[in-house]
């Protein structure tokens, strides 16, 4: 009867009352091996609940009403209770619409109703994402392009990552593959694994994003400076598309527990195939190292290597013989 407000000893003591209506205080504590102090506590519990009451019978004894009624006291007790809390519920859900309506008036944030609205500074993106984690249930996605970790990104986000997958979230994330170059950003990742998180790297991602529970999506504004603000959306037809664009980088990504394929002979590492698709594309090294999440000279060694590879003089016939060579499809 603890959840109805009556702790084991006045329990105890009322049941003792139902069977045995004659006794007095000191023959319930013989009966129940009990202190006469802790009966009367137990009495004094049973009377503000309405349970016990002054019987009609000489000698001044307490009365133990009966079960079916008492029940229904309690109950009563149990929702009037509700009622209250359901009242504080409803004026704190007010109070908070209103602050949220004052600050989104005083600095042009938009409310979370909204299909899309757009949030800019690194902390309330960083307010976000830890809203966006306490919120998701059962999915958690992530592109993190950038190559190697940030200290302060990798340790603000570890009991994020830990409490989402405590509470059986299954979480996919897709770094880039310049991660491993970087040991403690490649042991952040493989913590993650070992968390029960799964993890996967790409040459290079489109752009950084976080999708939860397939139902809304936040994507950084800006790919080259990802502290400008971020897009949180919630329009379903978006996110499904964001969804399948995910799917698509997840399948083609690589376990982080693989090894780097660096096959000798002719063929290419996946860093070096996607280096040489984005110089085909006309890129400069500046932004092929950033896609890559590496630097300008090792974007200009891939470069390097590239071209030898395919006995090129310019980056224009490096990208005909690529194609000659199947190393890159026709079009």
């Amino acid at each position: 009867m603890d959840d109805l407000g009556i702790d084991p000893v006045a329990e105890s003591v009322y049941r003792r009352m139902l069977f045995h209506p004659e006794e007095g205080v000191s023959e319930l504590a013989a009966g129940l091996d009990l202190s006469e102090g802790k009966v009367r506590e137990g009495l004094d519990v049973l009377s503000e609940l309405a349970m016990v009451r002054s019987s009609t019978s000489s000698g001044g004894l307490l009365h133990a009403i009966d079960p079916h009624l008492g029940t229904q006291i309690l109950l009563a007790h149990q929702q009037a209770d509700l009622a209250r809390q359901q009242q504080r519920l409803e004026e704190s859900r007010a109070a908070a619409a209103q602050l949220i309506g004052d600050f989104s008036e005083n600095f042009g944030a938009a409310p979370e109703s909204e299909e899309l609205s757009v949030i800019r500074g690194l902390d309330r993106i960083r307010d976000t994402l830890h809203l966006l984690n306490e919120q998701v249930r059962e999915e958690f996605w992530t592109f993190a392009p950038g190559g190697s970790q940030t200290p302060e990104n990798m340790k603000s986000s570890q009991p994020l990552n830990r409490r989402l997958l405590d509470r059986g979230v299954r979480m996919r994330t897709v770094y880039l593959d310049s991660l491993t170059n970087d040991p403690d950003s490649a042991t952040h990742a493989r913590n993650l694994v070992d968390l029960g998180a799964r993890v996967r790297t790409v040459p290079s991602l489109p752009t950084r994003m976080v999708i939860c529970d397939r139902a809304v999506a936040m994507v950084a504004i800006d790919d080259e400076d990802t502290a400008k603000g971020a897009a949180v959306i919630r329009a379903p037809g978006v996110v499904t598309a964001l969804c399948t664009l995910f799917e698509e980088v997840w399948r083609s990504a690589r376990e982080l527990a693989a090894a780097p394929s660096k096959d000798p002979g002719e063929e290419m590492t996946p860093q070096q195939s996607e280096a040489l698709r984005l110089l085909a594309q006309g890129h400069t090294d500046e932004v092929i190292a950033r896609r890559l999440g590496v630097s300008q000279r090792t974007a200009r060694r891939f470069a390097s290597e590239i071209m030898v590879r395919l006995s090129a003089r310019s980056r224009f016939q490096a990208g005909v013989n690529a194609v000659r060579r199947d190393y890159l499809p026709a079009e």
